[in-house]
């Protein structure tokens, strides 16, 4: 243990002692991709979980702004029952271990599930206040930064080179001509990773509420249709057509203001944009952070963003891919990550998390 860890083992120490959890069991969760990390605490009959988000790597106050929007939207988020957002302590509500992935995996049917799921989104889209929040806007410059996470970081493991800068150019010229032609956005909260691994069953509550939701401290103020993707264009499970189909029909029939060709461009544009930004995050978390548990994932995330680049809103960008990459789900090679990093610009390699 280093003296950084040293340190943050005592802070912690310190903090439960504070706030009534000296004496709880203590057991650490695995960790994800980012800096938090968190802790069960049980003490008798209490259990909780502490959150630990050290201040110089990743603010907490992202995450308790929006924990508590959402509750006051009436939807379920981990209750805050202490908190000291200068170290990054909070101690949560624990929603337990039952994910929908975990859910669907242990034979539960899908179908209530994901019905739940677009309810709770309809629910929160539809609230007049869901707006009332001072978070960052997903603006365009910020969605074309995402996109060219595909480019910058899966091309060069695809191929083995980096994609020659004019290319590069002329694909952010064909999302920007996207972009453009779509028309204005509405606005909505965008929780951002809205999806099985995130949503929970939480017993003894009624209605929306009793759909617990995870990891929106990055949520931002943006289109609808995105959280929507991201439930039904799911990165890491396949959903059958006609599930997509169903549960598409059910949100528009709670939001009729979505309803239309507008919505569907922008549903069609944010798709691809999504996958894009997956297959490139997930080559990175292996060449950047040495992680490639999420590799598995990526031949279906290609296969999704090639399916709807058909539509006709996404021509520039499909021209593009005719031109540049007319295979998109040809199947990535093994390839040495160290070899692969020297084709990665150098400040991009900054790790995740220690």
């Amino acid at each position: 243990m280093n003296n950084s860890d040293r340190t943050r083992t005592e802070l912690r120490g310190q903090f439960l002692h504070q706030n009534g959890w000296a004496d709880a069991e203590i057991e650490a969760l695995p960790a994800d991709m980012s800096f938090r990390r968190y802790f069960r605490l049980q003490d008798g009959t209490r259990h909780a979980l502490l959150m630990d988000s050290p201040p110089d790597k990743e603010d907490i106050r992202p995450y308790v702004k929006i924990a508590r929007h959402l509750g006051e939207l009436g939807l379920s988020a981990p209750e805050i029952t202490a908190l000291d957002e200068d170290s990054g302590f909070a101690v949560i509500e624990d929603f337990g271990n039952d994910t929908y992935n975990r859910l669907i995996a242990g034979g539960a049917s899908e179908w209530p599930l994901y019905e739940l799921a677009i309810d709770t989104l309809a629910a929160m889209h539809n609230h007049p206040n869901v707006i009332n929040v001072d978070v960052p806007t997903y603006d365009i410059d910020k969605l074309i930064h995402e996109v060219v996470e595909l480019t910058d970081w899966y091309y060069p493991a695809l191929t083995g080179a980096a994609l020659p800068t004019s290319a590069r150019a002329r694909y952010v010229e064909a999302w920007d001509t996207v972009f453009e032609s779509l028309p204005t956005p509405p606005e909505s909260l965008v929780l951002r990773d809205y999806h099985v691994d995130n949503l929970m069953i939480l017993d003894g509550r009624d209605g929306v509420a009793k759909c617990g939701l995870l990891d929106f401290q990055d949520a931002v103020i943006g289109h609808p249709a995105y959280d929507l993707t991201s439930l039904l264009e799911d990165a890491r499970r396949d959903i059958s057509d006609d599930l997509r189909s169903a549960m598409r029909k059910r949100y528009a029939q709670q939001t009729p203001s979505t309803a239309g060709d507008d919505f569907d461009d922008w549903y069609a544009v944010l798709s691809v944009q999504r996958h894009a930004k997956i297959a490139g995050r997930f080559t990175r978390f292996i060449l950047r952070d040495d992680n490639g548990k999420y590799l598995c994932h990526i031949p279906r995330v290609m296969g999704l963003l090639n399916r709807s680049l058909s539509m006709p809103v996404l021509k520039p960008v499909k021209h593009w891919f005719d031109e540049y990459w007319p295979d998109p789900e040809a199947p990535l090679p093994d390839f040495d990550p160290v070899e692969i990093r020297r084709l990665i610009a150098p400040e991009a390699l900054i790790p995740v998390r220690p």
